[in-house]
């Protein structure tokens, strides 16, 4: 039996004032597929997590997911989660405190849960002001999986993780 694929691209191209960031770009991942992307700085690597995540629209071209098309059928992707670029997150709360407010926009993760997830990742629920750069990182990475989306956008996840962080990573995913 063919399954839709999870996420197709047809065609997108994405244009920004008098810039073409994404150029008539295929892509089909099937459920269950892990893919890489591999580029030069400014090669439109985060662009593409921003189309496919729905926090931008193509220009031309469509993003299906699940045969739904963003921008029309859906304005975001129903069950994703997601690091693009630097996590960010208020400084005066805790790390369970952050992914408890980020719960809340969908439903309510047990708090067992969110402890569980921050252990995953190598945390301990202090003030998020009081992050290192590796652990402010970690944190973006216990966002993106914790509520077990059925897609995920890594966005350069390994940035300022150390050794153990990177195995992390890898069990995580």
């Amino acid at each position: 039996m063919d399954l839709l694929p999870r996420i197709e691209i047809d065609g997108a191209s994405k244009t920004i004032g008098n810039s073409v960031v994404l150029d008539q770009i295929q892509l089909t991942v099937k459920p269950g597929e892990m893919i890489g992307l591999q580029g030069v700085n400014g090669s439109g690597k985060t662009m593409l997590l921003r189309l496919i995540s729905g926090l931008i629209y193509p220009t031309k071209g469509h993003v299906l997911i699940d045969g739904k098309m963003l921008g029309s059928d859906l304005e975001f992707p129903p069950s994703i989660g997601f690091l693009i670029e630097n996590p960010t997150f208020l400084p005066q709360y805790t790390g369970a405190e952050n992914l408890q407010m980020l719960s809340s926009l969908h439903q309510m993760m047990p708090t067992a849960q969110i402890e569980s997830v921050l252990q995953r990742v190598g945390l301990h629920d202090t003030k998020y002001k009081k992050y290192s750069l590796g652990m402010k990182q970690r944190l973006g990475i216990a966002a993106a999986v914790f509520e077990q989306p059925d897609i995920i956008l890594l966005d350069e996840p390994t940035n300022a993780l150390d050794e153990s962080g990177i195995t992390m990573l890898e069990n995580v995913i």
